[in-house]
């Protein structure tokens, strides 16, 4: 037992530190490169949990995220995927949906916190590390100390306490994180809409998760799991953070 969980606190500091290094150096390209390996990552890891081989899907994932570092708007990439796999689909009627859904998550989230970091620059980042983390320690702590009622069946041990106290807790450091880029309403709503996001982004994977039939989307981090493990409430959290930006600001 102590011997994982110093595995666990020893790869957590060690992505942290990787995190606010590649921040603090804030360039495009090396954020571009470093997302770019986490998105392949994730998506080989739900590849699995959608039950799909591989095949070439990688390969498109790969060239998709090539042209999402040349195109303005790589959120709008995801919906011109969209299309064509449904005019692919309506051509060839022995292609499946199931094969896109890898195209949706964990593609779109990535799209969208990529575009997060070319519109809103490393600061939005960072707010947004700050709301997922302190929804996680705010829902843990909170769960732990008060929690008796099971929030959902999908994450038995998530407590409706826990959550109520993880959005608190996020809603109320995001506000003063966002506070340094935008006025007190939107950082206000920003942050708990986030939060919330999040929340779900986390359930989300641990249904797929649950589907599956395994307790890790992988091991490529020793103690945390796999990159979906990790980034499961920035997926959708990343999303909403960049709808409501450009919608309140």
């Amino acid at each position: 037992m102590f011997g994982s969980s110093t595995t666990r606190i020893v790869t957590g500091l060690a992505l942290l530190a990787v995190v606010f290094l590649i921040g603090w150096i804030d360039s495009p390209f090396l954020m571009w490169l470093f997302f770019g390996v986490v998105y392949i990552v994730a998506f080989k890891e739900a590849l699995k949990l959608y039950g799909l081989k591989e095949g070439t899907l990688p390969f498109y994932a790969i060239l998709l995220w090539i042209v999402a570092g040349v195109y303005p708007y790589g959120d709008d990439l995801f919906v011109l995927l969209g299309v064509a796999y449904a005019a692919a689909v309506a051509y060839n009627k022995e292609l499946s949906w199931k094969r896109f859904l890898p195209f949706i998550y964990p593609t779109a989230g990535m799209l969208y916190i990529w575009t997060l970091y070319k519109a809103y620059g490393v600061e939005s980042l960072f707010w947004l590390l700050v709301i997922v983390a302190l929804t996680d320690v705010g829902a843990y702590a909170v769960g732990k100390s008060v929690g008796k009622r099971k929030f959902c069946e999908t994450s038995p041990n998530k407590t409706v306490e826990g959550v109520l106290g993880g959005v608190a807790v996020a809603t109320i450091g995001g506000l003063f994180m966002g506070l340094g880029m935008v006025d007190v309403f939107p950082a206000f709503v920003v942050s708990f809409a986030t939060s919330i996001a999040s929340v779900f982004g986390d359930l989300y994977e641990s249904k797929l998760k649950r589907e599956a039939g395994v307790k890790d989307s992988g091991n490529i981090l020793p103690g945390h799991g796999g990159a979906l493990d990790r980034i499961d409430g920035y997926l959708f959290g990343g999303i909403v953070m960049l709808v409501l930006l450009r919608g309140l600001v």
